[in-house]
């Protein structure tokens, strides 16, 4: 007979008490009166109305010098030209192919905008035209750079370097956008075998990390081979502590997910989605985290 796990409800701490010091967000809902000082300028997320600045969106508020804005706590993404983005291809049109970004509209892929196949840089021609569907087709999940926005707010991306590319192998996380901790890189390395692309735009790839990068292919071949039991295990827990460190609304990026797995090893990977093990897990993290910034 299967082994049945049985949790008794219990009061759980508030995870606050470990926050750092003197950094106290100033959350708002719609509607909510940031200021009345006339002095300041609106920004993204407010309105201004009888002279009181007013948040139109749920979320923090950030102040540049006088600009004030409202980040939305759970909104799409908005592009940002440069932005590291995971998306996937749902249409393949003349000269350009549509990919699902987490954004209000689908981002563009236009075929002048990519490497072909051995990072050959040429004109697109006819032939090149004809076999798009070679290169990449509806379903196919890519990694590419943020190289423009279009005036309706679409974004267009480019793939004209061998670290972006089609993904073959690995495991797609959906995350909200405003998780996603900017950095300098977005492809990491992680020690414990597996890598990580951080999409600006809330999607996350975990993948085993190649033995050779030599970036022969261009970047549109999939290798197909069995990955093995440990990298499988390896990904699967790194897959749940970042949904153990979405839960408790933790920005991600390399170090707080590390940090967070390390913290994860004494238990099972399925055990590690119980809410009083991922308590305990993030808690840890978060107390390392603070620890090296102090």
């Amino acid at each position: 007979m299967a082994a049945v796990t049985m949790r008794l409800p219990a009061l759980r701490a508030p995870l606050d008490s470990s926050a750092p010091r003197g950094g106290e967000k100033h959350l708002v809902a719609p509607g909510d009166t940031i200021t009345t000082d006339t002095a300041y300028m609106r920004g993204h997320g407010t309105y201004v109305e009888d002279d009181k600045l007013i948040a139109s969106v749920a979320g923090v508020v950030e102040r540049v010098n006088k600009l004030v804005c409202v980040r939305a706590l759970k909104a799409r993404y908005n592009g940002e030209i440069g932005d590291i983005v995971v998306g996937r291809i749902t249409e393949v049109q003349q000269k350009r192919w549509k990919v699902e970004t987490n954004s209000r509209l689908d981002s563009v892929l236009l075929l002048s905008s990519i490497n072909l196949p051995g990072g050959e840089l040429r004109r697109k021609s006819a032939e090149d035209e004809l076999a798009m569907r070679d290169y990449l087709q509806e379903g196919d999940l890519i990694s590419a750079e943020v190289q423009s926005i279009f005036s309706d707010g679409a974004v267009s991306l480019h793939t004209r370097s061998l670290k972006y590319g089609k993904l073959a192998q690995g495991v797609l996380v959906q995350v909200s956008p405003s998780l996603v901790k900017r950095q300098k890189t977005h492809f990491h390395d992680l020690p414990c075998g597996a890598s990580v692309i951080l999409g600006n735009n809330g999607f996350i790839w975990i993948y085993p990390t190649p033995e050779q990068k030599d970036g022969e292919a261009g970047g549109y071949t999939a290798n197909l081979e069995p990955v093995p039991l440990s990298d499988r295990e390896v990904i699967s827990r790194l897959r749940n502590c970042i949904m153990a460190l979405v839960t408790h609304k933790m920005m991600l990026f390399d170090t707080s997910i590390l940090y967070c797995y390390e913290a994860s090893l004494p238990h099972q990977i399925k055990d590690v989605l119980k809410p009083e093990v991922t308590e305990e897990i993030v808690l840890e993290a978060r107390q390392r985290l603070l620890d090296s910034e102090g």
